[in-house]
């Protein structure tokens, strides 16, 4: 990815629904009615992040912002796509911590937000794809997980790195549920060190130059970016460093339709959806899915001596 200078760094920036916007800079703006007028008009997020903005080689065409913060899983809200984003407008993250703990040297509690102020944000313009056979282009926020993880030094056995999503009954309507709930809580995912390590593997914290909704995992989540939606886990509470592959929630729902890699395999279909083709939300017609979501040239080594047939 290409690496950008001090001149592309932007305060907050505005972006139109399917055209290219005027980038707005904060400091040169000073806001008015009118401003915030365009604003609403246009769907848009009030910015607040400071970060290297993404030069979108690949000229992906973004989805709106209204699309990517209207249509999400969150099963710790409900399984409705459509209702998290009212059940998730009040969520509080102001005093949000996260725990790095297990197999490292530098084990850590911080805060989200000193954790935001530890590493220069970026914008990573990516594909987004829902083993459902839906897709979006997400303009995340954030920073490479692999400078966390050197910043904690794991140790030798570490092999695994393993994210779990907050426990709270009273913050996630669906955790109260107990045994009816819809999945079993908390969530877990996990990756495999040199997956964790990719470079374009994103620790997100906004989207839009705005701060991530509730619906979209705030304050902290996950974005692998040639594995199903499922993988990038929302809300994250703790990381923890393994000697042993962790099972992960969707395993442990159902492992013959949900394996421990999940990534992005037009030639392998879930039982109850193809992986074949994929409808962009916003579209009306289906497109060809691509292999590792279009990063087959930056992750495909990674995965060359493994049957991916099994190791789904």
């Amino acid at each position: 990815m290409k690496k950008l200078s001090a001149k592309d760094v932007t305060s907050e920036v505005l972006f139109n629904k399917r055209r290219n916007f005027l980038k707005l800079g904060a400091a040169s703006i000073v806001a008015s009615s009118a401003l915030v007028d365009l604003m609403a008009k246009e769907n848009l997020p009030l910015a607040n992040l400071k970060y290297l903005k993404d030069a979108n080689e690949n000229d992906l065409k973004l989805n709106t912002f209204k699309e990517i913060t209207s249509y999400n899983n969150f099963y710790e809200f409900t399984t409705s796509k459509e209702k998290v984003k009212d059940l998730a407008k009040d969520m509080d993250t102001s005093s949000w911590k996260i725990t790095i703990d297990g197999l490292v040297k530098n084990p850590i509690t911080i805060d989200v937000q000193d954790l935001i102020k530890k590493y220069a944000l970026e914008e990573r313009i990516y594909r987004f794809r829902c083993v459902e056979g839906w897709a979006m282009v997400v303009p995340w926020i954030g920073f490479e997980l692999k400078k966390l993880i050197e910043d904690v030094a794991p140790l030798g056995k570490a092999k695994y790195v393993k994210f779990t999503t907050k426990y709270d009954t009273e913050m996630f309507p669906d955790q109260s549920r107990g045994v009816f709930s819809s999945i079993t809580y908390p969530y877990v995912e996990g990756l495999r060190m040199d997956e964790a390590m990719n470079p374009l593997t994103l620790l997100a914290v906004g989207l839009y130059g705005k701060t991530l909704e509730g619906q979209n995992g705030a304050p902290i989540r996950l974005v692998v970016p040639w594995k199903y939606g499922f993988k990038s886990i929302k809300s994250i509470d703790k990381i923890t460093f393994l000697e042993e592959e962790p099972l992960n929630t969707w395993q442990a729902q159902n492992k013959n339709e949900y394996g421990f890699y999940a990534n992005v395999n037009p030639k392998v279909d879930h039982p109850r959806w193809t992986q074949k083709r994929e409808r962009v939300l916003g579209s009306f017609f289906k497109k060809k899915t691509l292999a590792f979501n279009g990063y087959e040239k930056e992750v495909g080594h990674m995965y060359k001596d493994m049957d991916l047939t099994k190791n789904f």
